[in-house]
């Protein structure tokens, strides 16, 4: 009898850069040493250092790297998109550029999802490079009441009681196992290409921030379940590309709150009440903001120019501490 080899599952690693330095280098490194096949495309942001250039240098004759310059910056979900469109794998990863897996992270997320079909996407332990937890790892739908209830500190004041939950899942304990969550970390998606066929790409009027969390809600509305794996850790050095105008990142951010809440929530909750809403986000914007000028003004600088020699052996260490 002739046996039938099954074909292993592949990834396509689709990295969104924007001046990420050194950094974007060793996300692909990192990549390029998984235990599965897997393909990257980096998709660049119009970056002004030497992140492309120091790529290219150090992955001479690598056919697995495919890198799309798009001439400026497009936005994260729009940069994203125009790399989606060129994926053809099994499984597409979105990934930051200042993240590092592990030689089996890849390998793991495709056993979860093999095992698990009816989740869409998946996302993994995501950790600061000292180990803990990181802040939108796994979370709730940040809905209008539940920022809310995070910003006023009402979970802090009103504790266990469901309906002054914060949003962010951080202090809950982790689970033993895989399981179903409400959003993931943006960081790092791993997606299903059935599932991504059958959603669509990104909502790419998001300029910057809050495109996952549309992704996360459009995947379960399709009926796709979301899971978080905690048995799979990865390091994240977040916002190492956005350092340099944290003020215009701000600015972003709340934009993409005002569309997420308008487009999900507008037939939920009363007009004058999305005013307000509305109102709040700007107001946070602007405290925000000026708390970022006051520690430029008496905090100590610290420069963000050129490409920032990247501590691969402290992520990967990082990542050895379970």
């Amino acid at each position: 009898m002739k046996t039938i080899t099954k074909r292993p599952k592949s990834v396509c690693a689709v990295i969104v850069n924007y001046n990420g330095g050194a950094v974007l280098t060793e996300c692909v490194r990192s990549l390029l040493d998984s235990t599965v096949p897997v393909g990257i495309v980096v998709s660049d942001n119009g970056s002004q250092d030497d992140s492309i250039t120091y790529l290219r240098a150090a992955l001479t004759n690598t056919l697995q790297v495919s890198i799309g310059e798009n001439g400026k910056n497009l936005g994260f979900a729009k940069a994203n998109n125009i790399a989606l469109a060129r994926c053809r794998n099994d499984y597409v990863l979105v990934l930051n550029p200042d993240c590092i897996v592990e030689p089996d992270t890849l390998e793991h997320m495709i056993e979860v999802m093999e095992q698990h079909p009816e989740a869409g996407m998946a996302s993994c332990l995501v950790v600061n490079p000292d180990g803990s937890e990181q802040v939108g790892c796994r979370r709730l739908v940040p809905t209008p009441w539940r920022s809310m209830v995070r910003v006023l500190h009402l979970h802090r004041i009103i504790t266990n009681h469901p309906r002054f939950r914060s949003f962010m899942m951080t202090d809950l304990p982790l689970p033993r196992a895989p399981e179903p969550v409400e959003a993931i970390s943006g960081a790092f998606m791993f997606v299903r290409r059935a599932a991504l066929e059958a959603v669509g790409l990104m909502d790419d009027n998001y300029f910057l921030h809050c495109e996952d969390l549309d992704w996360c809600m459009r995947f379960r509305q399709a009926g796709w379940k979301i899971l978080f794996v905690p048995q799979v850790r990865v390091v994240h050095w977040k916002g190492f590309s956005s350092k340099a105008n944290p003020v215009v990142v701000e600015y972003h951010k709340h934009c993409g709150m005002v569309r997420f809440y308008k487009k999900f929530f507008r037939h939920q909750y009363p007009g004058a009440l999305m005013v307000l809403v509305v109102i709040a986000v700007w107001l946070r914007f602007v405290a925000k903001s000026g708390w970022i000028w006051v520690r430029k003004l008496f905090g100590t600088r610290q420069s963000s120019q050129g490409a920032t020699p990247f501590p691969v052996q402290q992520a990967r260490a990082g990542l050895d501490e379970k």
